[in-house]
């Protein structure tokens, strides 16, 4: 059910250098389901001389071809979309469901970029001398290393992959070496829909040596990376020692306000879907929720019966609604900042302990009356534990949301246009959604300010990291 992983280079799969390789766990039981290969030194060279050379073929093929090849792609991770989202659940642990959803979204994604191709303009300069012509042209960047993570296998890279091959540009993917089966099914799509060999290279590894030797090899023109706020600012200084363009999608801390006139019902209803959807293993997950004082105690109570009610499982049973965390490390994190919170006087008014048994499971957590000192209050929990706090004023509210170093995500609940616009400004975050939750569609902007990161990976401005704009002036023709 689990298929053997391999490195994928100049258009091969195989298995590294020096063989090694590290087990790959099924988070619902603690058994191992496969192996991830380990890439060496040698291993990368091989990708960067492979990724150099498929640029130059790659982006002189014309975009029109571009964008049928990207389309079939698409369509391959559509007819491929249930053999991948088993292997998804297997390695990550989200339900079925999930993994379905992420691997079709996942299509979408490509079939918008390869639309966007399509139309990636130059222009012409309108002269002071008539004898002078003044056009400027967009051309790709060249190479690019590209981080990602394992709580969206597909979803993070193939917006990177995307990206970067709709404008001529070759990839060398680090994948995650905790959900490697399914990236790897995304990059075999692109392969088998046509990409030049080498246009497209998968590694996995240890992540520090293989960023630290990616991005300072003069072969790479881009980096970039979606993780950790802590990880992407080492990623991000050793990118600027070697003046590569970085685009960043960092850690959130999404605060939730609803205000005294939000509908509660249809609140409640998107809210608790959201906070608890891959086990709030989401960097957009809301998560400081900042409700008026007025609602404050109907609002706890009836998300604490939505979390209790949740069925929590293993992903393969289509029952399931929440699956276990992605790995040890989130279950102890978790664990520790709810003991923090709950030590530091928050009240537990739902979950609040690690499930017994095998696996990685935490249930779904609802903590009121919240201390901001807690861990849980200013460090992303990134599990299934939603925070609570009441609220009296406007500015009150906006000073919360605005406390963090954070500005990835931000959702408010409101009937007045007025508050609506006001709140819109007054948050210091990439992304506002309001009344419903409206992120991460393909032809949006997809990013953050402040710690959060930098740049975008959706919408028009997703494009243009991969691009440089070179300007070309001429005179002096005899005819």
């Amino acid at each position: 059910m689990y298929p053997t992983i391999n490195l994928s280079i100049a258009g091969e799969w195989r298995e590294p250098v020096s063989g090694d390789s590290d087990p790959v766990t099924n988070p619902a039981t603690g058994e191992t389901v496969g192996r991830v290969p380990h890439a060496s030194v040698a291993d990368l060279d091989l990708a960067l001389e492979a990724a150099d050379q498929a640029f130059r073929q790659w982006s002189r093929v014309s975009v029109f071809d571009r964008y049928k090849i990207m389309r079939r792609a698409a369509d391959l991770v559509r007819e491929r979309s249930g053999d991948i989202a088993r292997i998804m659940t297997l390695e990550q642990g989200k339900p079925l469901s999930e993994s379905r959803a992420e691997t079709l979204a996942g299509a979408d994604i490509i079939d918008w970029f390869a639309e966007e191709a399509r139309r990636v303009y130059g222009r012409i300069i309108p002269s002071r001398n008539p004898d002078v012509q003044q056009f400027v042209y967009k051309e790709p960047v060249g190479p690019v290393a590209a981080f990602t993570p394992w709580n969206f296998p597909i979803n993070q890279a193939v917006r990177k992959l995307s990206g970067a091959l709709a404008n001529g540009c070759s990839v060398i993917l680090k994948g995650p070496e905790e959900t490697p089966g399914s990236c790897a099914e995304l990059v075999r799509a692109f392969m088998d829909a046509g990409v030049t060999p080498g246009a497209v290279n998968l590694v996995f590894g240890t992540p520090s040596e293989i960023s630290e030797y990616l991005i300072a090899h003069p072969v790479i023109r881009k980096v970039t990376f979606t993780g950790s706020t802590s990880v992407g600012k080492r990623i991000a200084a050793l990118a600027g020692e070697h003046m590569k363009r970085i685009t960043m999608e960092l850690g959130g801390h999404a605060p939730v306000i609803v205000f005294e006139d939000a509908d509660l019902d249809g609140a409640l209803k998107v809210l608790a879907a959201s906070k608890y959807r891959n086990a709030g293993q989401v960097c957009v997950c809301p998560s400081r929720f900042i409700v008026h004082e007025s609602l404050y105690d109907d609002f706890v109570s009836r998300f604490a019966d939505f979390a209790s009610n949740l069925v929590v499982g293993d992903g393969t049973s289509e029952k399931t609604q929440m699956g276990p965390l992605a790995n040890e490390r989130r279950l102890a994190s978790i664990s520790e900042m709810v003991s923090d919170a709950r030590d530091k006087g928050a009240k537990v008014v739902s979950g609040g302990d690690p499930v017994s048994g095998p696996g990685y499971f935490y249930p779904p957590t609802v903590l009121a009356d919240v201390p901001v000192s807690s861990m849980l209050m200013n460090q992303e929990p990134f599990g299934p534990v939603a925070s609570i706090n009441p609220f009296g004023s406007f500015d009150e509210a906006v000073s919360e949301s605005n406390r963090l170093s954070y500005g990835l995500a931000a959702y408010v609940y409101t009937r007045s246009s007025r508050t609506a616009n006001a709140i819109s400004a007054a948050i210091e975050s990439g992304m506002v959604s309001i009344n419903h939750y409206g992120l991460a569609l393909p032809e949006v902007p997809f990013g953050g300010v402040k710690d959060s990161g930098y740049g975008s990976e959706g919408g028009l401005e997703a494009m243009e990291p991969y691009q440089v704009t070179k300007f070309v002036t001429q005179t002096g023709f005899q005819s």
